[in-house]
Parts: structure tokens; C-alpha cells; sequence
């Protein structure tokens, strides 16, 4: 059982209702043993700064109370700490998609809380992390999409009314009419190196993302390597004939779709490149990148699991 805790609380995930939900949690927070305390974000990567600091204070366990978002910001702040002072991270899924907490088994938020507290199962992850060419660093720990699929992130940011899969789902059909646009990308991993015309590059830990999505249905986040997915030369129909291979997972057997391990990958475009981390906008319109590396973190983190 950890000794010292940090809840960490997006109060506004779940639509603006996580302070409802936070409060339901307060009589199991009040059962634990040793010392817990909370603490609010109250701006884009506040979380970040909450997780090192809890760090730095001793705890041992930090709990991210949100959706993906939330959870990759904490991850990212625990992973700026040295390995040996790196506290347990815990996951009380909030949010819209909550992908990472699937890939988890995390159970709903008052048995996630309470499973937490316990501290029993615990499961060292494998953590990527994306440097891009002016040496700025970036983790995550689901997913990171390049192109159609982080301008489905950026997209479903500006939906308010809908929410969980149907926002991303809605984004993705916006997406497929008004951003039809593949890139000439070079990519090369340890093993081979090529050229295609790309129009989405997701780089897998887990399984599933946008609350639904089967990008990879094998992945796992902690065999000690990650998986890619690229879509090449793939029309509008095409796209749209993909959508309900990808809910499914059975999108492997069309010839516009490539997958393959890595442990290494980078990849260079002939335009400004678009990405997501977790859901977390990294790039978005205005930008210029074009030039990006990665690498994946064998059993960097520990995560409470189920």
C-alpha cells in the first residue's frame, strides 16, 4: 500500500462534471491509511508541474483523475523525475475516451480509486517518447497520430455538444471531407527505411484510441516495443469505407493500410506535420515541423493496472 498520494484532478473533464465525480470519490479517499492530498489543475500542462512536484515531495503514488489528457500531462511530469524517485502512476478514468485506462483494464472511477489506494497490481509500462528537430521532447503513453488522425484530435476539440466516441466520430467524417491531404514522407525504423505518400501515421502502445477506434488490436504496453500504422494513397471512399474496419480492427487486410513493430522510428515530410500525443494537440495549424524522431522506454513507468 503506497504511503503518500496525490490526487490530481482535471475539473474539467467529463464535460465540466469531474468536480461531481470527485466528490462521490471523497469517502473512499477518507478510508486510506496514510497521507493523501488533492490538488486542481487550473491550466493546459498544470498537471504536468503537479506530478514532479508531488515527486519531489515523497509521494509514492500520483493519481490522475481525468480522461487521456489528464493522464498523459501526469505521466509526463512523473517521467521528468529520476527513475528511483518515480512514484507509482494511478488512473481514475474521467474523461471522453479514457483509451489508456482500456488498455489498463481500469474499471470505473470508484473501484479504479479504491484499487489504487490498495496499491496491489502494479505493471511497469513502456513509455514512448517523440523529439522532434528543435530538440523539444514530448512522451505518451497510448498513441501518437501524424496527419489525419491529429487533425481528428484538433477537430474534435471544437465540438462541445457531442462527446465520448460520437465526438471522434464526428470529427473523423469532418476530417475525411475538408482535410483530404497525404504527405511525401520518408520513415525509417531499425530495420528498413522508405518512401510513401502518407495520409495518417499512428504510432501504437495500446490497442485502441478516440474511445473506440481498434487501430492495433495486439498492441500491448509492455512487450518492450510498439507498433506503426501508416494509410497510404487511400482516397475519400476509401477513408470512409476504413471507418468502420478501424471500430473493428479488421483494417489490416486492405492494401492502403501498413503495420509494422519499431523500436526506433523517425519520420521527415515535404509539409508541416500535424500530431497528437494521447489526444494532447502537440502541433496544430500555423506550425512548420517537419522532421520527427522516436523511441520507445521498456518499463519506464509503473501503473497501477486494473
Amino acid at each position: 500500500m503506497p504511503r503518500k498520494v496525490k490526487l490530481i484532478l482535471n475539473p474539467m473533464a467529463d464535460m465540466g462534471r469531474a468536480w461531481k465525480t470527485a466528490n462521490d470519490l471523497r469517502p473512499i479517499a477518507q478510508e486510506f491509511k496514510g497521507e493523501l492530498s488533492w490538488s486542481g489543475t487550473v491550466y493546459p500542462t498544470h498537471a504536468i508541474e503537479l506530478a514532479k512536484q508531488a515527486a519531489e515531495e515523497g509521494c509514492d503514488m500520483v493519481i490522475a483523475i481525468g480522461g487521456d489528457g489528464t493522464v498523459h500531462e501526469v505521466m509526463n511530469g512523473l517521467m521528468q523525475v529520476p527513475e528511483n524517485k518515480r512514484p507509482i502512476m494511478g488512473i481514475v478514468p474521467i474523461g471522453s475516451g479514457n483509451d489508456f485506462a482500456y488498455s489498463m483494464g481500469t474499471p470505473k472511477p470508484a473501484q479504479a480509486l479504491a484499487n489504487a489506494l490498495k496499491g496491489e497490481n502494479i505493471q511497469p509500462v513502456d513509455i514512448g517518447l517523440m523529439t522532434d528537430e528543435h530538440g523539444r521532447k514530448e512522451y505518451f503513453d497510448n498513441t501518437l497520430g501524424i496527419g489525419f488522425d491529429a487533425i481528428v484530435t484538433i477537430r474534435s476539440h471544437k465540438l462541445p455538444i457531442v462527446k465520448g466516441f460520437l465526438m471522434y466520430l464526428t470529427a473523423v467524417i469532418q476530417t475525411i471531407i475538408l482535410n483530404h491531404d497525404p504527405a511525401k514522407v520518408q520513415i525509417e525504423t531499425e530495420d528498413k527505411k522508405w518512401e510513401s505518400n502518407v495520409l495518417m501515421t499512428v504510432l501504437c502502445n495500446g490497442p485502441r484510441e478516440g474511445g473506440g477506434f481498434m487501430l492495433s488490436p495486439d498492441s500491448k504496453n509492455n512487450d518492450g516495443k510498439m507498433e506503426f500504422l501508416t494509410v497510404n494513397n487511400a482516397s475519400r471512399a476509401m477513408m470512409f469505407r476504413l471507418v468502420p474496419e478501424f471500430m473493428r480492427g479488421t483494417h489490416r487486410r486492405f492494401k492502403e493500410v501498413q503495420m509494422g513493430e519499431f523500436n526506433t522510428f523517425s519520420l521527415t515530410s515535404d509539409r508541416p506535420l500535424y500530431i497528437h500525443a494521447d489526444g494532447e494537440i502537440f502541433t496544430s495549424f500555423g506550425s512548420n515541423l517537419r522532421n520527427v524522431n522516436f523511441e520507445i522506454l521498456p518499463q519506464a513507468l509503473k501503473v497501477v493496472k486494473g
